[in-house]
């Protein structure tokens, strides 16, 4: 064996990379970089003590701190941490309460729009030859707005025509229908939801539905976004739909077997961030 690696980096020094690196992004520390890549590493060691090394070094040292690649999480500048803070010590605690106290059942609820060119996934293919995948130059959509629960329960609506008030209430009066119990629904702070037409409709229905609001730009708060993943990955990104009522077709058919798999709604209440509404 040849002789023992000595680490260039004093204890301290290493210490204080590793925070900067957990804390910071390389823009913030005015770095050339956007991502925490080996040569961005690199550039920060020798900015901050101006000590040398080489990627591969860097590799190293990335690796003995317990740190992997991993693709990053987009989150918005405007996300307020003592709003998320106070979320998840004091008002959902709060909203969890008094549901359990008025024997209510806790809905998350969100919209998103499905796109027929999204794809998802790999496909294998000799080396150097980028696999092609046929499909229709069209371009349609449709939108799908859905609820889940902890306890394995998912109901949604698909629409074709943009996210209003009406298709709003419309989907809240199917779900108070199909819901005996009183309802107290969790959503974001999109417009709608803060229409007077569903501030309204929601006074005048109060015995049956409550709503409640995520903090702003904090979607990965809300179990229902895992829903969203899990049906533009498997619903629609592996397939290539021909037409608008092909894909609505297929998300229907997707949506409905998953409400048949309770155990599979229950499964996104694990996603570490979400583990709160468990």
């Amino acid at each position: 064996r040849g002789p023992r690696h000595v680490s260039r980096l004093k204890p301290n020094q290493a210490a204080t990379i590793v925070t900067m690196i957990i804390d910071r992004c390389p823009t913030q520390l005015k770095l050339p970089y956007a991502l925490w890549t080996r040569e961005a590493v690199q550039a920060l060691i020798q900015r901050r003590y101006g000590i040398e090394v080489s990627v591969w070094t860097v590799g190293r040292y990335l690796k003995r701190w317990g740190m992997t690649p991993q693709k990053p999480v987009r989150r918005a500048f405007e996300r307020d941490p003592i709003a998320v803070q106070r979320w998840l010590d004091e008002e959902y605690p709060a909203i969890a309460a008094a549901a359990k106290r008025d024997g209510a059942e806790i809905h998350w609820g969100d919209e998103m729009g499905l796109r027929s060119d999204h794809q998802t996934g790999t496909s294998y293919s000799p080396k150097g030859q980028t696999p092609v995948i046929p499909g229709t130059g069209q371009r349609f959509r449709c939108n799908m707005i859905s609820t889940v629960t902890n306890r394995g329960q998912l109901a949604f609506m698909i629409y074709k025509e943009g996210f209003t008030a009406a298709v709003f209430l419309r989907f809240l009066r199917r779900l108070v229908r199909q819901n005996p119990r009183l309802i107290y629904l969790i959503v974001d702070g999109h417009p709608v939801h803060r229409s007077r037409a569903v501030k309204r409709w929601l006074q005048e229905n109060e015995g049956r539905i409550r709503m409640f609001r995520l903090p702003a730009y904090s979607p990965e708060l809300n179990p229902d976004e895992l829903l969203n993943q899990d049906v533009k990955s498997n619903a629609l990104g592996r397939q290539r739909p021909t037409d608008v009522v092909e894909m609505v077709d297929t998300l229907r058919s997707y949506l409905r077997s998953t409400q048949k798999r309770p155990e599979i709604v229950r499964s996104y209440f694990r996603e570490k961030h979400v583990r709160y509404a468990a």
